[in-house]
């Protein structure tokens, strides 16, 4: 398909400038208005000192063991316009104890963030200083502490860069891949003991909305804790003895174990999130307390969160939609599906719950990854093939899938960008996403694919039948139910797909070393993407991308891996360099719309029916939750956008108890159930 009419493409950039300037007017006054009311708040709280101490804090306050919430708070905190009351514990349901990291993405402190309109503010940081789009000023809250009571300053910046950044042994690839413009880095300086500075030669736009991300590129560490496990401030001998107390083999190893911020595996490891993990793995449950140093404020003066303590309960994913049913959870929408409505909605009364719908934002809730660098050379040619790949999606009956699953609710069509993202465009989404077996079966046969055996299989060019194995998580009935009704509609054009379910790590290494040929997972993360969003997703830039895993870790890595083979896959990486390199709005719309439509003719991913409706339940006591969002990973963070540290429960809320719990037993006791709490400032 060839690119836009230069016609076309004039009107399309002059209607998205009205549309852009309509909203930016519509949002520079809404954010004038809302700044000075902030501004007036920030400046009566910060004069006046009248901040309200946390009730469950007063005790500590009292002792000595904490100082009063004014010192705790940076000397200008973040004032958000909402209005609760603090306390309770709030439960939720995960599968597995890596599941703690969701917390960083539910909690969603960041050093500029998305707010709910997709706008990027600061958080963390008081402001951002941005020049020409490639000078990039960061000023600290001072006097903003770690949850430890640490202060938060430069030097965590500089440790991070120094130390770890460019430390060949901790970073054997070099820098993280959005801070390379053209391969080079940024010049890095530290201004004082609250403000740093990174410099590009060219534009970066990659760089505010990586520190955002649900899962955030972190250009600062605790460097008063994590220098204890770091050579260059610890003697040779201290640095052995450390090594074969951790039964580690190497320095490095002790280093990651401790000082891997988004895992939330380290309980003793300074946070600035709202929540900081207390529970030891291995444990069934895992208790998250409030971060007594966090940064952010009601206009009341309550310090923010409202709740105390987040409790993440392990159970089987399949068994969590009818534990939320029975009333064992206070918020959950991980691990729930849309099958599972029914059910839940009946049990609304029964538990005091009520099921908010939500939207999922992701290209489609269920996509086929063929993998293209598989280790089966026969496969390998024929996924390579853009014509095998359109063959197999028209062969996908989106219409049955989306009556039979989804009550026909769904938006059928490919892995593209949903109608609420300003970039939408129906055509991409339609590309050779219609159910026609009979070009399917042209395609096939113009590769040559003719000869069948006694099933009326199509024969590889080897020989063997084109029997294909699906690779899946196993997590969701919903992968099978579809995968299923493919199987039906694939077969009549003589191919078997058969589904393997494996662990997710074991999937995802199974689709790295090129194990799988084909894979099933969620589609685009960010479908509601805007053009001053990182098209990445379109483009082979990261491993973890199931259709190209090796030329991802090519470009992630600078170097490992293996580079593009197809031409149309090199033109999508060198669209998105082109992307990194501009600050232009209407250059940055014109690559987004190049990007799809090269991706969606190629259809590298094979999209089924998109917008599906996700079921949000919330406890009847917690308020501040929205009654109608996205449910997504890219940008939102699931509900990091919509500021989980706002929602809070009514005071006489009763505690969430598991019903293979004890009620005369609480986690913070229980080595059994949740494991062995540490202290907040416990050696390693």
């Amino acid at each position: 398909m060839s690119a836009l009419p230069s016609a076309g493409r004039h009107r399309l950039l002059c209607a998205d400038r009205l549309v852009r300037l309509r909203r930016l007017l519509s949002a520079v006054f809404a954010v004038l208005i809302t700044t000075l009311l902030i501004l007036s708040t920030q400046t009566s709280l910060a004069a006046t000192g009248d901040f309200q101490e946390t009730p469950s804090l007063q005790e500590a306050v009292s002792k000595g063991e904490l100082p009063p919430v004014a010192q705790r708070l940076p000397d200008q905190p973040l004032v958000v316009a909402t209005e609760g009351t603090p306390g309770g514990r709030l439960t939720t349901l995960m599968a597995k104890a890596k599941d703690t990291r969701i917390m960083t993405v539910f909690g969603y402190a960041r050093l500029v963030g998305y707010n709910k309109d997709l706008e990027l503010v600061p958080d963390i940081l008081q402001k951002v200083d941005v020049e020409e789009g490639r000078i990039f000023t960061l000023h600290l809250r001072p006097g903003m502490r770690w949850s430890d009571g640490e202060p938060f300053t430069t030097e965590d910046f500089r440790f991070w860069w120094e130390d770890v950044a460019n430390n060949q042994e901790l970073s054997p690839f070099g820098l993280p891949s959005v801070l390379l413009v053209n391969g080079k880095g940024p010049q890095f300086e530290v201004l004082d003991q609250y403000t740093v500075r990174y410099s590009w030669d060219e534009p970066n736009p990659d760089f505010l909305p990586a520190l955002a991300a649900p899962s955030p590129t972190y250009i600062y560490l605790p460097f008063h804790y994590l220098k204890k496990f770091h050579p260059r401030y610890l003697s040779a001998e201290k640095m052995e003895a450390l090594i074969k107390k951790k039964k580690k083999r190497n320095w490095m190893g002790v280093f990651l174990k401790y000082g891997h911020p988004y895992k939330q595996d380290n309980p003793d490891l300074p946070s600035l999130q709202p929540w900081v993990l207390r529970t030891e793995a291995p444990a069934e449950r895992f208790l998250f307390v409030r971060n007594p140093y966090y940064h952010r404020v009601d206009s009341q003066g309550h310090q923010l969160p409202y709740i105390d303590e987040v409790m993440l309960d392990l159970a089987s994913s399949s068994l969590i939609p009818a534990k939320t049913g029975a009333g064992e959870s206070d918020l959950q929408a991980r691990y729930l599906q849309m099958d599972n409505y029914t059910f839940l909605k009946e049990a609304e009364h029964r538990n005091n719950n009520r099921v908010l719908l939500w939207h999922s934002g992701t290209g489609s809730q269920v996509t086929l990854y063929p993998n293209m660098n598989c280790q089966d050379e026969e496969w390998r040619k024929l996924l390579q093939n853009r014509d095998f790949r359109r063959a197999l999606s028209l062969g996908v009956n989106r219409h049955e899938i989306n009556q039979a699953i989804y009550f026909g609710l769904g938006i059928e069509g490919g892995d593209s960008l949903l109608p609420d993202s300003p970039l939408y465009r129906a055509r991409y989404r339609n590309a050779w996403a219609e159910y026609d077996p009979a070009q399917a079966n042209r395609l096939l046969d113009g590769l040559g694919l003719t000869h069948r055996d006694s099933r009326n299989l199509r024969l590889l060019p080897d020989g063997r039948p084109m029997e294909l194995i699906v690779h899946t998580t196993g997590e969701f009935t919903e992968e099978t139910d579809v995968l299923a009704l493919i199987k039906d509609t694939w077969q009549q054009l003589g191919i078997l797909i058969h589904a393997r379910p494996s662990e997710r790590e074991v999937f995802r290494n199974r689709v790295f070393s090129g194990e799988a040929c084909m894979s099933v997972f969620t589609g685009l993360p960010n479908a509601l993407a805007h053009a001053d969003m990182s098209p990445a997703q379109f483009a082979p830039t990261a491993q973890d991308q199931l259709q190209w895993p090796n030329w991802g870790k090519y470009y992630e890595t600078s170097g490992g891996g293996e580079p593009p083979r197809l031409t149309s896959a090199q033109q999508l990486l060198d669209l998105f360099r082109q992307w990194r390199h501009t600050d232009d709005a209407s250059e940055q719309m014109q690559i987004w719309q190049e990007m799809q439509q090269i991706y969606s003719n190629e259809v590298f991913s094979i999209g089924t029916v998109a917008g599906i409706l996700q079921p949000v339940v919330v406890n009847r006591h917690l308020h501040n939750v929205p009654e109608h969002g996205y449910f997504n990973w890219d940008p939102q963070a699931f509900f990091g956008v919509y500021r989980m540290d706002q929602f809070w429960l009514d005071p006489d809320t009763p505690a969430v108890v598991p019903a293979s719990t004890d009620q005369n037993s609480s986690a913070d006791n229980s080595d059994s159930k949740a494991g062995k709490p540490t202290s907040s400032e416990g050696e390693p």
